[in-house]
């Protein structure tokens, strides 16, 4: 029987309360924990959900707090962002410079354990951005304990059909984002990594020239018992559509509202949105303009049991987000049995697959609201085969996309960098038959 490895897990984000990065850094660690002696670093910010959640500290996880250096660097980003109008690509460079402490911070901690052979594996879960170095990387090399990184996922670009919508989330900062390149690491931390997991295939062309130590790992997932609701039987009327997710113009829902307004008042099909953020007004505006209010409710943000009690009710679930990285979104409404309708670009289109939902290939405003509509009116007709297809959709993620399925894959990881087994191979990306 092998001797479970010794894991340093890096998971600056990882929270049991909060969604996206530290949804990912809090689910990965803990199912790791049934397969790996881990131990989890993560931020000072943490600690009370983790505590909650039944960690001890300094037991399953030490919380480490960077904040002599992150405090003014938060300060000066909100400064700026209110002038400039900066988006999420100007937090992800503010968040660099204070992660590059936090580094600095673990290493004091935990690098004479490292250097000692207190650790078999070193491995960084979050940040998920390819575009924020790992400087303990080279330190790992140094010490000759194998740095693993990932999953990390990002590098989608804008597409040129949607600039306006560029300009509308702030997102200029885009134009220069290779400039990501001359950070202080980038490169040693690729070069360093005896593994790099990579979450999507553009993370993976992020990697080029080591593609030798890439494995293909999206990193999303879910956790079966957050999804235990039992799903109401139809019983004929309209066909329920859902949207999830945050307001903001990338996430294309004003397209959804024009795809499916003529489907609304024929009595077709009724609409959800569940989520909040800057762009609720404007879509308020549309609905009522387009004489739609009585059948497209917008809910704002509410409970995860009621979202999920919400997405079971539905029959598909539209979400025609233009640059997604990931879409762990998705996978809550495919393991509820929705049927997904998704833009093909990105992490959305690398989830479904054409026997589990459908893909709309990205194209200008106007092709993908007509792909939408002639989707949407066609499962409406056919409300049986959004059924067939949710069924579908929902073996695939129990099939392939738990925490427990990611932590064994890994595992194999793990296995792979200690010279116990060959490089693995989930597929790229995961196919539906996979075993």
């Amino acid at each position: 029987m092998q001797r479970r490895p010794k894991v340093l897990v890096i998971a600056e984000s990882a929270n049991p309360d909060w969604s996206s990065a530290s949804l990912i850094g809090w689910s990965l660690s803990r199912a790791l924990l049934e397969h790996v002696d881990a131990h989890v670093v993560t931020h000072v910010r943490n600690r009370d959900a983790l505590q909650r959640a039944g960690w001890s500290e300094g037991r399953e996880y030490t919380a480490l707090d960077p904040g002599t250096v992150e405090h003014p660097i938060d300060r000066f980003g909100e400064m700026v962002r209110k002038v400039a109008r900066l988006g999420w690509t100007w937090t992800t460079v503010l968040a660099t410079f204070a992660y590059y402490y936090f580094e600095h911070l673990l290493w004091q901690r935990f690098g004479e354990a490292i250097r000692g052979g207190g650790f078999d594996i070193v491995h960084r879960i979050t940040p998920v951005s390819p575009a924020t170095p790992s400087p303990i990387a080279r330190h790992c090399r140094k010490a000759r304990v194998p740095f693993v990184w990932g999953p990390m996922n990002g590098g989608v670009p804008w597409p040129k059909e949607f600039r306006q919508a560029l300009r509308r989330e702030g997102e200029w900062l885009s134009y220069v984002r290779g400039a990501h390149r001359l950070l202080p690491g980038y490169a040693d931390t690729r070069s360093a990594a005896a593994a790099l997991i990579t979450g999507s295939l553009s993370a993976w062309n992020e990697m080029k020239g080591h593609h030798e130590r890439c494995v293909y790992v999206p990193e999303n997932a879910i956790e079966p018992s957050r999804f235990n609701v039992t799903k109401p039987a139809r019983s004929g009327g309209p066909l329920r559509v859902a949207f999830a997710g945050r307001l903001v113009p990338l996430k294309g829902v004003d397209m959804l509202i024009d795809a499916a307004t003529p489907l609304v008042r024929s009595g077709e099909v009724v609409i959800d949105i569940i989520g909040d953020g800057p762009e609720m007004d404007f879509l308020r505006r549309q609905v009522a303009e387009a004489r739609i209010a009585d059948r497209v409710a917008l809910h704002g943000w509410i409970d995860h049991l009621e979202v999920v009690k919400l997405l079971a009710r539905s029959q598909v679930f539209a979400f025609p987000s233009i640059r997604e990285f990931g879409g762990g979104v998705i996978l809550e409404a495919m393991t509820l049995g929705l049927a997904p309708v998704v833009v093909n670009n990105g992490g959305p289109g690398e989830l479904v697959t054409d026997e589990t939902g459908f893909r709309v290939p990205l194209g200008s405003r106007e092709s993908i609201v007509a792909a939408f509509r002639e989707i949407l009116a066609a499962l409406a007709a056919s409300p049986e085969r959004a059924q067939l297809i949710g069924e579908k959709a929902r073996l695939r993620v129990h099939k392939l996309f738990t925490w427990e399925v990611k932590a064994r894959q890994i595992l194999e990881i793990y296995r792979w960098v200690l010279g116990q087994t060959s490089k693995p191979d989930f597929g790229m990306p995961l196919p539906d038959d996979s075993s």
